[in-house]
């Protein structure tokens, strides 16, 4: 993934109760480090989440995460989390991200999510909105694929 294309990151330090039997962050938990990286992403492009809009306005569900592990992490190391969303297609948007170790510049792990919007009232996939292709547009300019909206039956 190239560093120059992603216009987020959020830090965070590894805690003790992230470590397993093998003194390195559990693989489990780096689903959480993309999380907190996406859900800091989604902030900061203006996209309310709380349980009012989650449940009532939108409804957006993760179809697909992927992880490729490279190098460990342990307690106490200082990460930063990259994120981006690098297409959006008619009902769904894709997420990419990567962990990179501060002091090292060591890349941790490489992560791509695809999330589905959600119709709240039915779950069947609806068209993503125009307001968030455009808060998206916002921050990643032309570094993101978005196509037009179709007509979904």
């Amino acid at each position: 993934m190239e560093k120059r294309l992603f216009h987020h990151h959020v830090q965070l330090a590894v805690r003790n109760y992230e470590i397993d039997w093998q003194g390195i962050v559990h693989n489990a938990v780096y689903l959480h480090y993309f999380e907190v990286g996406r859900i800091a992403y989604l902030d900061q492009i203006g996209s309310k989440l709380d349980i009012n809009t989650v449940n009532h306005e939108s409804k957006v569900v993760l179809a697909r995460n992927e992880i490729d592990y490279r190098k460990p992490a342990r307690f106490g190391d200082i990460l930063t989390v990259y994120s981006r969303i690098s297409l959006i297609k008619n009902s769904s948007f894709v997420f990419e991200g990567f962990i990179e170790k501060e002091s090292t510049s060591d890349i941790i792990a490489e992560n791509v999510a695809v999330h589905v919007w959600l119709d709240p009232r039915t779950n069947s996939p609806t068209t993503v909105p125009d307001a968030f292709r455009n808060r998206v547009r916002q921050l990643e300019g032309k570094d993101c694929v978005i196509q037009q909206p179709t007509m979904i039956v």
